[in-house]
């Protein structure tokens, strides 16, 4: 049987852009293109009318940009993953596109096989954080008030098989991946997360890679946030 397709909403203003992505999200490979935007303000109205997996959405547009567009996602009644798509190495507003609640940036001059596994990860529920900027924009991310909020709740909180969870939250795996890792269901790897988020007050998947970075539960010498190249597509 095959397996069910990831329904992909394209969001960028140069339709030389969306065309490029099209090419490479491909409907052999598992991918529908349901919808394209040309600016945030469409997004809603998009998202309403097919009920797309996932959102790649560029952050700099003319009228309503991705950060503002990520915002109005992450408030809905039903959001949607977002993985942000930009050709500007900006940390700053890489990380208020994190702060809106998108669940990974992803550069635009990365491969085209990179650019597949973020979207399969993403649209799985999982985050991706571009290894070629992430420290930095991790950095600038930590210096928001909500961000030192929430690492000031100690991490002694976490039961120990929490703390495994969080630890391979950080390193980027899916719920299914860390069921196999941990070899308990998936459904507790679930119950475990909502435990986690509840007790560090996290929003998602992306501020518990910052958590999980910022207090040593991984770090790049691990083979964590900052190397999802080693997470399999």
């Amino acid at each position: 049987m095959t397996a069910p397709g990831i329904d992909v909403l394209l969001v960028d203003d140069q339709d030389l852009v969306r065309s490029g992505l099209r090419r490479i999200l491909r409907r052999k490979d598992g991918f529908a293109i349901v919808a394209e935007c040309a600016d945030g303000s469409e997004v809603p109205e998009a998202i309403a009318t097919h009920s797309p997996d996932v959102v790649v959405m560029d952050l700099r547009m003319k009228n309503v940009g991705g950060i503002e567009a990520t915002e109005q996602i992450t408030r809905s009644e039903n959001p949607v993953p977002v993985l942000v798509l930009t050709t500007f190495d900006d940390d700053e507003l890489l990380s208020g596109a994190l702060r809106a609640g998108a669940a990974g940036f992803l550069l635009k001059d990365s491969p085209a096989e990179e650019l597949i596994r973020a979207v399969r990860m993403v649209a799985g529920g999982s985050s991706w954080l571009d290894p070629a900027v992430t420290a930095r924009v991790l950095s600038t991310y930590r210096s928001a008030p909500v961000s030192r909020a929430r690492t000031a709740i100690a991490v002694d909180e976490l039961t120990s098989r929490e703390r495994d969870v969080l630890g391979l939250i950080g390193r980027g795996r899916s719920n299914a991946e860390i069921a196999a890792d941990l070899h308990i269901s998936e459904v507790t790897v679930k119950s475990h997360v909502g435990h986690i988020f509840g007790k560090l007050d996290l929003r998602d998947r992306a501020a518990a890679i910052v958590y999980a970075f910022d207090h040593g539960i991984v770090s790049p010498r691990d083979g964590g946030i900052v190397s999802p190249r080693d997470v399999r597509a």
